[in-house]
């Protein structure tokens, strides 16, 4: 575990919970899960350097980045510095994988607006995993259902869907077909409530405006008269 984490940068309590999850789920009910910011966490990269320059005295080390603004203990430093003691050289970190938040984000945007890099990106994390791949086309197909008003395609998708083992997406059909002549309605028909739903914001934004300040005569006046 100590050697997982060291090779991951997490904690040993961090790696070993991981370890033990019993699914992916488990470990996504908190982002970042284990992670704490360390006080060392912006000097690394100059430890690193100095290091492979071949300057490996830890006290000579925690000065220079003293004076770089540094407001840890020595100790810290020294903790740090101990597991490179039986090399020579400090191997340069892999990239960071990306955020859940941000895969998220990738995933719920439309393929035509996301640039280059991001696609590149999130078709790399999709290649190797068929069950994400398989849940990011199911949504994907979902938004041109909705955004193309092929309400008369939704029962095909929802049986699809039924079909993978995605329980995420199980609830969110379960949801639909609870009211699924007024869903399919909504991605069928051109008229919508958010010309109505506009009008409730307004009123609400209007209301806290005057709060304390009115009555309601004058609150009907200003709805009335407003644009």
């Amino acid at each position: 575990m100590r050697g997982i984490g060291i090779e991951l940068g997490l904690a040993r309590g961090t790696a070993r919970r991981f370890a033990h999850a019993e699914s992916p789920d488990e470990l996504l009910v908190n982002n970042r899960t284990g992670y704490r910011r360390s006080i060392l966490d912006e000097y690394k990269h100059y430890l690193h350097q100095r290091w492979n320059e071949g300057h490996t005295n830890a006290t000579r080390l925690f000065e220079e980045i003293q004076t770089r603004g540094f407001r840890g203990s020595e100790k810290i430093v020294r903790a740090y510095l101990h597991s490179f003691r039986t090399t020579a050289h400090i191997p340069k970190p892999p990239p960071k994988p990306p955020a859940v938040r941000r895969v998220t984000c990738w995933i719920m945007t439309n393929p035509v607006n996301l640039d280059s890099d991001d696609q590149t990106r999130l078709g790399a994390i999709l290649s190797v995993s068929p069950e994400l791949a398989s849940l990011v086309g199911h949504v994907r197909e979902f938004a041109v259902i909705m955004g193309e008003r092929r309400g008369r395609e939704l029962e095909r998708w929802m049986a699809a869907v039924d079909s993978d083992d995605h329980p995420a997406l199980h609830s969110f059909v379960r949801g639909l077909r609870r009211d699924q002549d007024a869903v399919t309605a909504g991605f069928t028909l051109q008229w919508s409530s958010g010309t109505v739903e506009g009008h409730v914001n307004r009123i609400k934004m209007l209301k806290r405006q005057m709060f304390g300040r009115a009555k309601p005569d004058i609150l009907r006046k200003r709805i009335m008269l407003s644009d």
